[in-house]
C-alpha cells in the first residue's frame, strides 16, 4: 500500500487516492510498478503442496493390494481420503479424519528439524515422507506421509521458508532438550 499522497510522475500533482489509475490534474494514466513474477509480498503465503497422501505409497502397500485381489486398495483409498496436507511458505496444515475432522496447524518458524524418508519402496512408487520436529506443545512431531511429490525439493523450500519466517518474526532458535 502507498504510505502518503500519490504524486503524478508527469505533472507533480498529488492525489489523496491510494493507487489512482489517472492523475486528477493532467488526466494521464499512472502505471504502478508490479512485483516480478514469482516474487511474493511480505507476509503473503505461497502454497508448496496441497493434497492427499498417495493411495498406494510403497511396494509393501502394492503387495497387499495384489495379494488381496484389489480389496486392499479400497482400504488404502479410504485411508488416503482421511488425510489432507497443505504446506505453504508460512505453515503446515494437516487435516485428518473421514467423518470427524481434526485440523492441526504448525507455523514454520517453530520448526527445529526435518527428516526426509524415502525407503526403497517409496522411491519405486515415487513417494516420500517428511517428519518435522517442532517447538510446539500440541504437536511436537508432525509427519507428512506418503506424498507423491518431489520430496527433496519440498524439503528444501520448507527449510528456506522456515529460516525466512524465523528472521521475519525475530525468532532465535535455542538448543533445548525435551523432557
Amino acid at each position: 500500500m502507498w504510505d502518503g499522497p500519490m504524486i503524478c510522475p508527469f505533472c507533480g500533482a498529488t492525489s489523496k487516492e491510494d493507487r489512482p489509475k489517472f492523475c486528477p490534474s493532467c488526466g494521464k494514466t499512472i502505471e504502478h510498478p508490479q512485483a516480478p513474477a514469482g516474487v511474493l509480498a511480505a507476509g503473503q503465503e505461497e502454497t508448496f503442496f496441497e493434497g492427499h497422501p498417495a493411495v498406494i505409497g510403497s511396494l509393501g502397500a502394492l503387495l497387499v493390494v495384489i495379494l488381496t485381489a484389489g480389496l486392499g486398495a479400497i482400504y488404502f483409498w479410504v485411508k488416503s481420503l482421511g488425510t489432507r496436507y497443505r504446506i505453504t511458505s508460512q505453515r503446515v496444515i494437516v487435516e485428518s479424519g473421514l467423518f470427524g475432522k481434526r485440523v492441526d496447524q504448525l507455523d514454520l518458524y517453530r520448526i527445529v528439524d526435518f527428516v526426509v524418508e524415502r525407503s526403497f519402496g517409496q522411491r519405486v512408487m515415487g513417494t516420500g515422507s517428511i517428519t518435522i520436529d517442532a517447538m510446539d506443545k500440541t504437536s511436537p512431531v508432525t509427519r507428512i506421509d506418503g506424498i507423491r511429490a518431489n520430496v527433496m525439493g519440498l524439503y528444501e523450500r520448507m527449510r528456506a521458508s522456515a529460516e525466512t519466517e524465523k528472521q521475519r518474526r525475530l525468532v532465535r532458535p535455542m538448543d533445548l532438550e525435551r523432557p
